[in-house]
């Protein structure tokens, strides 16, 4: 099941690498930029800093990062090539050489343990096929006290969005990838969104996979999320900024 889940979504994102940065754009109403940049507010930043994007994609976020780099590095691993040859092409238009794009498997990282500062994934953790085994592996590729940040799709709470936002998913979504992209294969991203699961739920998962002072916040009504936790081997307290939005951080309460 998961390696026919993996090769779909491999053919998925092959196929629509020429329109997914334009698709991006019309599903989230141009809202995942500013939820990007709201998230890279809280990342532990230093000009040396080794970041890794997880489902780089067509690699923003990892080019967002470099901005923040002088002497560091950011590289971004996808099991697209194609997704990636569109990065290029805007790291190459940026005339970024702090960047670097990798072909490789979120669920098999290409990277020794402890090699990283940051560790980031935008809108790619619901497309892996073992969600759980990519979290662990983000952990085992970050250095100790090290910080990993996810930003992802997720379940409105408020009972009267919630049927809102299905059907914007199940009906409308899919007929946007149609007119605008000329493919079907945008009703992948109704099956992924539907099945993924809430905000509490991955923060379960952060800290099952092995993070510490696991912390999300909300965008848009909660139809989308952003998650946050830490290597163990850091001293010291952490407090992240709040979200840029209407609902404020929550920390992962460990005896819930």
């Amino acid at each position: 099941m998961n390696k026919d889940k993996e090769n779909h979504v491999h053919d998925v994102f092959e196929s629509i690498s020429n329109r997914y940065d334009r698709m991006n754009g019309v599903i989230s109403l141009k809202m995942h930029t500013r939820w990007r940049n709201d998230m890279m507010k809280r990342i532990d930043f230093s000009p040396t800093s080794n970041v890794l994007d997880v489902c780089a994609g067509t690699a923003d976020w990892t080019i967002a990062s470099a901005g923040h780099l002088q002497g560091g590095e950011a590289i971004g691993v996808d099991f697209s090539e194609r997704m990636l040859e569109v990065g290029r092409e805007k790291v190459k238009k940026a005339g970024m050489e702090n960047v670097h794009l990798v072909h490789g498997n979120a669920s098999q990282l290409p990277f020794d343990a402890d090699s990283f500062d940051v560790v980031t994934i935008g809108f790619g953790l619901r497309n892996v096929p073992d969600p759980h085994l990519t979290l662990m592996e983000m952990l085992r590729v970050l250095k100790p006290g090290g910080q990993a940040l996810c930003l992802e799709t997720s379940q409105p709470e408020n009972v009267l969005f919630r049927p809102l936002y299905g059907f914007y998913f199940q009906r409308i979504m899919p007929k946007l990838g149609k007119w605008f992209a000329g493919t079907d294969k945008y009703e992948w991203l109704n099956e992924s969104t539907m099945n993924f699961p809430d905000k509490q739920t991955l923060a379960d998962w952060f800290a099952g996979a092995g993070f510490e002072n696991v912390g999300y916040c909300s965008y848009a009504g909660g139809a989308a999320a952003g998650h946050w936790g830490y290597k163990p081997g850091r001293k010291g307290k952490r407090e992240g900024n709040m979200c840029d939005t209407e609902n404020q951080d929550h920390i992962r309460n460990d005896k819930i």
